[in-house]
Order: structure tokens, then C-alpha cells, then sequence
């Protein structure tokens, strides 16, 4: 696996063994947890046992992408992480962390303020035309996702006529854009389950080596979508082991982070994948 370098808040972190990113999901409204995790203490119990587990990274979000979810305010969602992240800087000054939101606003807060090393963007900068400026000025890892739409609108009879080339041209316009403002640290995300079909994400993932061209990282996340679900007849609660399968996919393809609600099997996954890729 080609070895790639992500610098966090001068932390390097290494992704030439893959990484786990663990969800947090600090909502009331998630699609696979149904907001157990939307307390204080309880969230913190989850980062405790993710990290203990093995996570990585964790990716703490506080505005639900479920299909049909309504986006929050900047002020709705700082007033809803801030006693969260506050206790980060508390309990655990020495892990990494990364926020998911497209608010540019909510973003230079975060970063400035608490333990949040890395911005994970749903939207790509599409929600908020200041996010690539402010990250430019932050200079913090950015995950640049593929959507089609927003969440309120990327599951009304999403359409391509060749879904891997036009991501791929999507997200290469948005690289040029943060390589012009001097964003060095970008990770890739094709955005499974955002505006695609059931056999949109599976072409997408069987051609997942084609993001190899931007020779960037790539983020994938699959864990426990509609994409396992529908092909399997289950439900969240019950597809762990179908997103076992497509991470150790995706792994033997060049994922260099998988972010997962279950740490302690993706981190399996990956352990399993170093023995094979070392014979």
C-alpha cells in the first residue's frame, strides 16, 4: 500500500497501514443507532470503548445525513457539540479526532478551540462556499465526500451515465480548487449511499481502484448502509458481519481509512489484511 502522511495539528499520521475511524454519531436522529449515543456521558462511554477497541480516528457528528434529514444551523449545531467537546479536552487530550460537518462556521470553531484535528465534509464544500477558504486558513486534514444533492434531495432518482468517471470529475474540479488555496492534506471519499442506488455503490466500490488517479488517500464508508441491508433483507442491528465483507473488499483495494460504528471487527479486518498483504 503506498504510503501517505496526514499532518494533525502536527501530529503525522501514517496511512500506509490502514486506519479504523470510529462514528460517534452524537444525534438524535441517526440511521443505525437511533441516538443512543446523544448524551454527554454516553458518548463519552462510546469514544472510551472505541478507543479502547482500537480506533484510530473518531469522527464525532452532531447533524444526521440520513436521507431526508434537515440541515442545522451552524448555531443549532455548535450549541449541540459544545458540552461534548468540552469534555474532550478533558478526557482525551492524547487521541485524534475528526468532525463531520459542512459548516465552514462550525468548522474554525472546533479547530480552534478543541481537539478536533480533522474536517470531514459530507457536502465537499457544496453546502457552505467558505469551507475550502477555511480550511486553506486552518491547514487541518479536509475529507472531501461525494454527494449528489443534499440529504434532503440525494435519494430523489439519482442518475448517472457513468457514476465512477463523473465522481471522479466532480471531486478532481474540488482538489484543483484546494491545491490553488494550498490545502495539503486531502482524503478522498466517493460518498456510498449519498445520491446513489443500490447498484450505483456497488459498481462504485467493484471500481474503486480508479480514485487511485488522484494519489491521494481514500476514506470508505460502508458500514451498516442500505446497501448491505437491501441485499441481505436485514435491518442496521444486523449487518455487521455484511460490512466485514465489503471493508475487507475495499481494503484489498487500496482503502486507506475505513470509518465503522463497530471498531473492534474493522480493526480485525485490518490486522487480517497486513497478514495477507505480508506474504
Amino acid at each position: 500500500m503506498k504510503s501517505y502522511f496526514i499532518n494533525c495539528k502536527g501530529q503525522l499520521l501514517d496511512l500506509s497501514i490502514p486506519k479504523v475511524m470510529g462514528i460517534l454519531n452524537y444525534t438524535p436522529d441517526s440511521f443505525s443507532d437511533g441516538g443512543q449515543y446523544n448524551s454527554v456521558n454516553k458518548a463519552i462511554g462510546k469514544i472510551d470503548q472505541m478507543l479502547n477497541d482500537g480506533a484510530d480516528i473518531i469522527d464525532i457528528g452532531a447533524v444526521s445525513s440520513r436521507p431526508g434529514a434537515k440541515l442545522l444551523t451552524s448555531e443549532q449545531e455548535i450549541h449541540r457539540l459544545k458540552p461534548l467537546l468540552c469534555e474532550l479536552n478533558i478526557n482525551f487530550k492524547n487521541a485524534l479526532f475528526s468532525l463531520d460537518t459542512y459548516s465552514s462556521e462550525v468548522a474554525e470553531w472546533a479547530v480552534n478551540e478543541y481537539p478536533i484535528s480533522i474536517i470531514n465534509d459530507i457536502s465537499a464544500g457544496n453546502l457552505d462556499q467558505n469551507m475550502f477558504s477555511t480550511i486553506s486558513k486552518l491547514q487541518v486534514p479536509y475529507i472531501i465526500m461525494h454527494m449528489l444533492g443534499s440529504p434532503q434531495t440525494m435519494q430523489i432518482k439519482p442518475t448517472y451515465k457513468d457514476i465512477t468517471i463523473e465522481i471522479i470529475k466532480d471531486l478532481a474540479k474540488k482538489v484543483s480548487l484546494l491545491k490553488q488555496l494550498h490545502v495539503h492534506d486531502i482524503i478522498i471519499d466517493p460518498g456510498f449511499g449519498f445520491g446513489k442506488t443500490i447498484e450505483h455503490n456497488y459498481q462504485l466500490l467493484n471500481e474503486i481502484v480508479s480514485f487511485n488517479i488522484f494519489d491521494l488517500p481514500l476514506l470508505v464508508g460502508l458500514s451498516k448502509k442500505s446497501m448491505i441491508q437491501k441485499v441481505l433483507n436485514t435491518n442496521p442491528e444486523n449487518s455487521q458481519n455484511g460490512t466485514s465483507i465489503l471493508n475487507a473488499f475495499a481494503l484489498t483495494k487500496g482503502a486507506n481509512i475505513i470509518r465503522v460504528h463497530n471498531v473492534r471487527e474493522a480493526k480485525e479486518a485490518v490486522l487480517l489484511f497486513q497478514a495477507l498483504s505480508n506474504n
